[in-house]
């Protein structure tokens, strides 16, 4: 079942869309069954998942390499994996990069695409997204690390609304919860 969003969050872009049904470790949920996640989730407790979530990001902003921008601080955030919500989790980490002039958040999307794949990561989604200013969307999995990450160049397009930034959002597989941790709640 699909939460109802508002209408302005209906619209999603192809790359998040892709990070949802393309992947591997999003499209089955979280299950009990290793042959569901097609691997046995690692127990983890939830602070330290997001920790590894966040170093996971870390890596990716290096990828982008650019030292001198701004970014945001949301945080890492869990949930329960739909499947078994009372022993399985995954965490996400959205964050953007802005501050720094388009021509060198494209410079460092352009780094993310080529360093990706040289770190192991199979980039599964690449192009225009279906947004007005059809930004320019990348989408890529590890299956190594059960982690995808999903990264939108929004540049001033015909609109001239957005300030030109990289959004960025890592998601993990499941990780199975130490015994005895109570999932209600967390997020």
């Amino acid at each position: 079942m699909r939460p109802r969003t508002p209408s302005g969050l209906r619209r999603r872009s192809r790359g998040v869309l892709a990070l949802v049904v393309a992947l591997p470790i999003l499209t089955t949920g979280c299950s009990k069954d290793m042959d569901d996640l097609g691997y046995t989730p690692t127990t983890l407790g939830v602070e330290e998942a997001r920790k590894r979530t966040v170093a996971v990001s870390s890596q990716i902003f290096d990828m982008i390499g650019i030292k001198n921008g701004k970014t945001t601080e949301p945080g890492a955030g869990a949930s329960p994996c739909d499947e078994d919500p009372d022993h399985l989790f995954s965490t996400r980490h959205p964050w953007g990069l802005y501050g720094v002039p388009a021509e060198e958040l494209k410079r460092g999307f352009a780094r993310l695409k080529e360093s990706l794949p040289e770190q192991g990561w199979k980039i599964v989604e690449y192009g225009p997204n279906s947004s007005a200013d059809k930004n320019l969307e990348l989408t890529a999995d590890s299956e190594k690390d059960h982690y995808a990450v999903n990264a939108e160049l929004r540049v001033t397009g015909e609109r001239g609304e957005s300030k030109p930034s990289i959004q960025v959002r890592v998601v993990s597989g499941c990780f199975r919860a130490p015994e005895g941790t109570d999932l209600d709640g967390i997020y």
